[in-house]
């Protein structure tokens, strides 16, 4: 065989000539090309888009009553997809998919019958809730939150909401890691 480039590959061509496979960059992958044909570098997968809001300040919450959660502050938002002045996410045009969606809401001081943030896409169908019964004595700051795996299509349009069962208007805490709303693609 004949001196190479350093990082090259040597694969095998149709008819079982050996062929250098060219370099690929920082960060690329090894693809196949399936039988009869060398393998070649590509760029990875990435998990975008993605973003994540929270809670920016306490938000209080009617009793009975299905309520968007204000989330008005954004810690990254790579398509700009979500609007901090409905607090909802648009999946971006071409990015339909599978999404990996979190949130997690927290009480402020309050110990509901029934305490229940949930995800909505295009306001009707529930994708996620937590269903959180605050029985215990004294669990007033608990956090009700998951994640969920989810098909979601360009256009569609999801947010957070909370509903609570106290019987008179309560706080939900604000904080990054209080009260929180994220999604990302998955890779497929």
């Amino acid at each position: 065989m004949a001196p190479g480039t350093d990082g090259n590959i040597i694969s095998y061509d149709a008819s079982g000539n050996p062929v250098a496979v060219a370099t690929g960059s920082a960060g690329h992958v090894l693809t196949s090309a399936g039988a009869g044909a060398p393998p070649t570098f590509a760029a990875g997968g990435v998990n975008t888009p993605s973003f994540f809001a929270y809670l920016g300040s306490n938000q209080n919450i009617s009793t009975a009553t299905h309520t968007t959660v204000a989330l008005n502050t954004e810690a990254f938002d790579t398509a700009n997809g979500f609007d901090t002045s409905t607090h909802k996410y648009t999946i971006p045009s071409g990015q339909g998919g599978k999404y990996l969606i979190t949130a997690g809401v927290r009480r402020e001081n309050f110990n509901p019958p029934r305490f229940t943030p949930y995800i909505l896409k295009n306001n009707s169908v529930g994708l996620w809730n937590a269903e959180n019964s605050g029985t215990d004595s004294g669990a007033y700051y608990e956090s009700a939150q998951g994640s969920s795996i989810v098909s979601l299509s360009a256009g569609d349009v999801i947010h957070l909401v909370i509903y609570h069962t106290n019987g008179s208007t309560k706080a939900i805490m604000s904080g990054i890691g209080n009260t929180y709303f994220g999604a990302f693609k998955l890779i497929e």
